[in-house]
């Protein structure tokens, strides 16, 4: 199992930009698609990124398109969200989750789709 560690979150005023960061351990980090979640209170958990194994395909809701960036660095076993343009909306804790098989790839991702979950970091957008 992949242990995953994010950080970068905090408090930004909106229209600001934030860089989140998720350090993973475990060998398979390099096969398999990672994904950014997020859940506001009193709501469920919603997909916001993923990224294939190699980098080659991103997907991102519809929500975030345009202002968010995901991104990986398989050899600092790393993955990123850049995001940018920030709206009070975007408040959350945001999770970095790894897929639980390799080499997999879903147009649209759910949280059952992934093994690996970190322990989260709070976003808070202020307007």
């Amino acid at each position: 199992q992949v242990q995953l560690v994010e950080s970068g979150g905090g408090l930004v005023q909106a229209g600001g930009s934030l860089r989140l960061s998720c350090v993973a351990s475990g060998r398979i980090f390099s096969s398999a698609t990672m994904a950014w979640f997020r859940q506001a209170p009193g709501k469920e958990r919603e997909f916001v990124a993923a990224i294939s194994w190699s980098g080659g395909n991103t997907n991102y809701a519809d929500s975030v398109k345009g202002r968010f960036t995901i991104s990986r660095d398989n050899a600092k076993n790393t993955v990123y969200l850049q995001m940018n343009s920030l709206k009070p909306e975007d408040t959350a804790v945001y999770y970095c989750a790894a897929d639980r098989g390799i080499f997999r790839w879903a147009v649209t991702p759910i949280p059952r789709d992934f093994g690996s979950w970190g322990q989260g970091t709070q976003v808070t957008v202020s307007s």
